[in-house]
């Protein structure tokens, strides 16, 4: 059992709960998500597999964790640094390139193909963990409409297209067949002049910075 360093046993567990994460990602980026198993994360964490098991019951719940957490990472750093006087165009162009920096990030195959690797229950709460991510599109979306910088579109149909653009250079990042800022701007393009933004908003956008 690892020597408890934390004042308290809440605080340990914390500590190596953290650990745990830092863990997976690490691991993503070097052989995907869907490659690791228990025995990689507990040995990059510095702990016994059967103390990960007291954290984590199998590898679904594991990589449930992980993603809510990487979600929720998500949704802050993009609340915290994108400025207030954003226009919905340059959100949108935000949203895609921390998007595109996650899947550099923390590669791991597309939602369907793992979610067919951990069963229909994991699957599931999967899709419930990564829901957050779709709402910030569809506000961005209705953001826009509501102020006449987009065309009237279905929101929620709509963000999902938007993803599945995002998700479409899963493999291209990942093989290195296309830059990072090309794969960016390309996404964000095709989004915005889909939504009826001219083009040279379209520029603008994709060259803002959050």
């Amino acid at each position: 059992m690892p020597k408890i360093s934390a004042p308290t046993i809440a605080a340990h567990r914390a500590q190596t709960r953290e650990r745990i994460m830092a863990a997976v990602a690490s691991l993503t980026r070097t052989q995907g998500i869907d490659e690791i198993s228990m025995t990689d994360v507990a040995a990059a964490a510095g702990i016994t597999r059967t103390a990960l098991y007291n954290y984590f019951p199998d590898k679904p719940a594991l990589l449930l964790a992980f993603t809510e957490q990487v979600t929720s990472g998500f949704v802050r750093r993009y609340q915290d640094e994108l400025p207030s006087d954003a226009t919905a165009a340059e959100r949108m162009s935000v949203f895609v390139r921390f998007q595109l920096e996650g899947i550099v990030q923390h590669p791991h195959p597309a939602a369907a193909e793992l979610g067919a690797s951990l069963g229909p229950d994991a699957y599931q709460a999967l899709a419930d963990h990564v829901a957050p991510m779709q709402r910030l599109l569809v506000e961005i979306l209705r953001a826009g409409m509501a102020a006449d910088e987009f065309d009237a579109v279905p929101a929620e149909a709509t963000a999902k297209l938007v993803l599945a653009l995002i998700g479409a250079q899963r493999v291209p990042l990942s093989r290195g067949e296309t830059a990072f800022d090309d794969a960016h701007a390309l996404v964000t393009a095709f989004a915005l002049r889909a939504l009826g933004v001219d083009a040279g908003t379209v520029e603008r956008a994709v060259h803002r910075r959050a």
